[in-house]
């Protein structure tokens, strides 16, 4: 080729280049879109055009074109989804993608249902370390702001949050121990709640029903809740009681709003136990009357009616005081073995007895072991191993945390399905999986878990909303986005406007579904085919695309947030 004629190539492809770049009006288009903006209203048809990590027009954008082009061919799309009740907490150190959940269109991880990542002190990090299960990573963080920054700088597709765990501080200042904090103690406690708000917690959060949780009493709770009222945060409680004592737990819960002047937000909400099931439209109508009298109230739900917990909730508080080392041996002990035999036979209002609640040894399903010899016994029912090892359910109970050196994990079926439905149909309900976010692949195989973790937003979408006609979807996607992040005081995010971040989810109506069972739960669900988080495109027809865009999404008390 002569100097004239490389010239002219050369030329020619600068020009081609400039027109590609003006032709180019945005980084994404997606075209053909029926769009539902998070608000509840009616969605409509037209295009969402994204500019970096930000919704730059919605709508009509005439002729204008992007880098990169999506035809919805009429598909949903929505603001991504929030986990109001994630427990990624670990499945993110070992796997940043989130698989379970991106397949479902989550976009955020909101995490630390009592417990959170932080704040640790020598003592906790040892006791973490020594607990893990199939799990295993280090712990080069030291408060919750550190931990969620190591999240970000690891690398993790969704987006990250956390509420600060009363039971952390507690433990933080107390360990395990059943009693009242000194007046210093509890200054303390309040401190380590004033520097997690302000690295960004989304507020405090409680788990009474577990030691040493159970050990802390309302105006315990009520004093916490003040200091992460001062940063504008969220009280989100797993309350004293979902069983005999519902309706006092809820009272309890309004009386902590009413005294930190705080607003309140009920974990997995649900009537626990077939004698509670006819409480659910007394909880229904406590809750509608306080939030028209102006109590800033909200819940949450699973769409299931099992939980999953572990085997400390089938076993009294007393006995677990002082951290699992101490309850595993009074376990050991034959005169405590026959007091908390005893105990656990009984329907007790003074504690949360899942045992109990349940009903029979065959609703208890075992999912998760720590110890290669007794994970023989996983997807199994209680019942099923007591027979195999020729013990009383009860005693084999205490023999498997005691031989496991952890809690075990369980499903619990306990909840009626008339209230799952009952309580979807509630303006104020969001959904939490109240499940880790793992892959079906590697070591997360080694255990079962609750099929939550793989089918809770799409079982809402798919059966509830699309075969059962339950609620609009619409007010699903609202109740999915706008409505929690409107809870969490989030900035820019849970809405598609033009300015707010650009987490976004595609999804067939007609095909969006569950499969995971509690036979096999390791499966993952279908019908979201594209997600974006902060733009960036994360799961790409259907298939994750190696992206790690997530941040970590800070409290509004935080001393520093995303700005306009």
């Amino acid at each position: 080729m002569n100097k004239n004629a490389f010239v002219l190539c050369m030329c020619a492809a600068l020009l081609w280049a400039c027109s590609e770049k003006r032709g180019a009006d945005y980084d994404l288009v997606i075209r053909n879109a029926v769009i539902y903006d998070g608000r509840g209203d009616a969605p409509f048809m037209g295009s969402v055009a994204v500019n970096g990590d930000t919704i730059a027009a919605l709508g009509d954008i005439g002729d204008k074109r992007g880098r990169e082009e999506i035809d919805a061919k009429g598909m949903a799309v929505s603001p991504g989804f929030i986990n109001m009740l994630s427990w990624a907490t670990e499945s993110l150190l070992a796997d940043g993608r989130a698989m379970s959940d991106l397949k479902q269109g989550v976009t955020l991880e909101v995490m630390g249902e009592g417990w959170s990542m932080g704040p640790l002190n020598d003592a906790m990090k040892a006791d973490m370390l020594k607990g893990q299960g199939d799990i295993k990573f280090d712990i080069p963080w030291t408060t919750l702001g550190e931990y969620l920054q190591h999240l970000e700088q690891k690398g993790i597709s969704p987006n990250v949050a956390s509420f600060v765990g009363a039971t952390t501080v507690r433990i933080h200042e107390l360990g395990y121990e059943d009693r009242a904090p000194t007046p210093e103690e509890l200054e303390r406690m309040q401190n380590l709640v004033r520097k997690a708000m302000q690295e960004g917690a989304m507020g405090l959060a409680s788990s009474l029903i577990y030691a040493p949780a159970f050990y802390a009493d309302t105006d315990e709770l009520v004093a916490l809740c003040q200091t992460a009222s001062e940063h504008r945060g969220l009280y989100i409680t797993h309350m004293r009681s979902e069983g005999n004592r519902l309706i006092e737990s809820i009272d309890e819960v309004i009386d902590i709003s009413l005294r930190a002047r705080i607003p309140a937000e009920i974990y997995h909400l649900k009537a626990a136990g077939s004698k509670n099931w006819d409480k659910m439209n007394a909880v229904a109508v406590k809750l509608l009357d306080a939030r028209e009298r102006g109590i800033p109230i909200s819940t949450n739900m699973y769409t299931y009616t099992a939980g999953a917990t572990g085997l400390d909730a089938s076993m009294p508080p007393w006995v677990q005081e002082g951290g699992f080392a101490a309850w595993a041996g009074r376990l050991k002990d034959p005169a405590t073995r026959s007091r908390v035999k005893m105990e656990m036979l009984k329907d007790a209002d003074d504690w949360e007895n899942l045992y109990a609640a349940a009903g029979s040894a065959d609703k208890l399903l075992l999912v998760e072991f720590v110890t290669d010899s007794l994970k023989k016994y996983t997807g199994k029912t209680l019942a099923e191993v007591a027979a195999l090892r020729g013990t009383s359910p009860e005693d084999t109970v205490m023999d498997l945390v005691v031989q496991d050196g952890s809690r075990v994990g369980v499903v619990y079926f306990l909840m009626s399905e008339a209230n799952v439905r009952a309580q979807i149909g509630l303006p104020f309900m969001s959904f939490g999986s109240d499940a880790g976010a793992p892959a079906a692949e590697g070591d997360f195989l080694k255990s079962s878990t609750h099929p939550r973790a793989y089918g809770n937003f799409a079982r809402l979408l798919g059966r509830y909303v699309r075969d059962e006609g339950l609620i609009p979807l619409e007010q699903a996607i609202r109740r999915l986005t706008g409505l929690p992040a409107f809870n969490l005081k989030l900035k820019k995010r849970g809405y598609l406007y033009p300015g707010y971040f650009a987490d976004i989810v595609i999804f067939d109506p007609a095909t969006i579904a569950d499969k995971a069972t509690f036979e096999q739960p390791h499966q993952y669900a279908v019908g979201v085919e594209h997600v974006f988080i902060n733009g960036v495109h994360v799961l790409k027809n259907g298939e994750h695309t190696g992206a790690t865009p997530g941040r970590f999404i800070r409290g509004p008390g935080a001393a520093s947030v995303e700005t306009d």
